[in-house]
């Protein structure tokens, strides 16, 4: 697969764009990049749909930001919904995303539900449920966000030593050393990945932040039983701020599904798609 670029006249998108046929837009999170999902695109490509899979701002081959306020979610939702119009995609498409990625989806799945057929959430819950139904469990395996939010402390603290913070933070992951280092070791890719959380969950006032609207559309939840970050709770109570449909599956393993378990996100993409597909 190659990337792709959007380039306007502030910034350059890279993507993967392949196949032909019915789109899905795909988001991956932190500390990944559009990569994240290269087993999972043959697949869907080889069932006939088009597949267009963005490396986020700062991500990837996209560009870095100058500031923090330039990762905020809405400024990332504006890049997804541009790209859409740059490739010339009028109709809903389909979508699925992890991780951060996930919660940008929550976001275009309510506040841009016409551009969306259908949301596929991998790991991360409704923004709400996350906030109010994650319980206990949710605040204990939460603790890193803090942590990425001082600048400077935060980067040294999870590189140094060969990467230990990071190693130990991931559990030693495969994609450490294949994709996560050599991606992040690259001048400011590691700051900027931090600064998705710096511009989204520093305390600011939320006087002025409008409420999400209820999504209608058909939402599917993936949640990893072992998920070392997120509690099945903050997953399994998104019903409660929808008004579409919603059903959420579990499979018996961590937080990087798209790597880890391809195949049952692939099944279970394409049984949601298709009630008839075997």
């Amino acid at each position: 697969m190659n990337r792709k670029y959007m380039k306007t006249s502030d910034q350059t998108i890279a993507y993967y764009d392949e196949g032909q046929g019915e789109p899905i837009f795909m988001l991956h999170g932190f500390p990944d990049s559009a990569d994240v999902w290269r087993k999972l695109i043959p697949m869907f490509v080889n069932q006939g749909y088009r597949v267009i899979a963005p490396d986020m701002r700062g991500f990837g081959q996209s560009f870095i930001p100058e500031h923090v306020a330039d990762f905020s979610i809405q400024l990332i939702m504006a890049d997804i919904l541009k790209l859409k119009k740059f490739l010339n995609i009028d109709q809903p498409v389909k979508l699925i995303a992890h991780d951060w990625g996930a919660n940008i989806g929550w976001m275009l799945a309510s506040f841009y539900q016409s551009e969306f057929e259908s949301y596929i959430a991998i790991s991360v819950g409704h923004p709400y449920s996350y906030a109010k139904d994650g319980g206990f469990e949710q605040q204990k395996k939460g603790w890193y966000t803090m942590a990425f939010l001082f600048e400077g402390l935060s980067e040294e603290l999870f590189s140094q030593n060969n990467w230990a913070g990071l190693r130990t933070f991931t559990q030693n992951h495969p994609e450490l050393d294949s994709h996560w280092i050599p991606e992040l070791s690259r001048e400011g890719r590691f700051t900027a990945a931090l600064n998705l959380y710096r511009a989204n969950l520093e305390p600011h006032d939320n006087s002025q932040t409008p409420a999400i609207p209820q999504s209608q559309i058909p939402i599917l939840g993936i949640y990893g039983m072992n998920d070392l970050y997120l509690s099945e709770a903050q997953m399994k109570n998104s019903s409660k701020y929808l008004a579409g449909k919603f059903n959420y599956v579990t499979v018996n393993g961590g937080h990087w599904l798209p790597i880890d378990e391809p195949e049952f996100i692939f099944k279970q993409a394409m049984s949601f798609y298709n009630p008839n597909f075997k």
